[in-house]
């Protein structure tokens, strides 16, 4: 329960700061996000990120696999399957 009022007490004081703040800041945060996120340093290294993700769970799931329940396991295989003919990401460029 403490933990709960405390998001809660939590979330309240984010509504009343963001509100007060208004309109023209969250436009302001908005673009210095939207500026981040098309910095190719940033693209390049989620990118990687991604790949090495991928690469992980591919290794796991082959070694632990059969060990998973079947809906589990058939769910990440339709997955891996509709991933696979894949070749442009989300941002345009391309995993390998």
């Amino acid at each position: 329960m403490r933990y709960r009022l405390t998001f809660i007490t939590g979330a309240a004081v984010g509504y009343v700061l963001g509100a007060r703040a208004g309109r023209e800041r969250y436009e302001e945060l908005r673009k210095g996000a939207r500026r981040i996120a098309q910095n190719p340093a940033v693209r390049n290294t989620a990118e990687t990120a991604a790949v090495n993700g991928r690469a992980l769970v591919t290794r796991t799931f082959d070694k632990v696999g059969d060990r998973l329940p079947g809906s589990v396991a058939d769910r990440i295989r339709s997955l891996r399957e509709r991933g696979q003919g894949d070749l442009e990401d989300d941002w345009g460029t391309s995993n390998t």
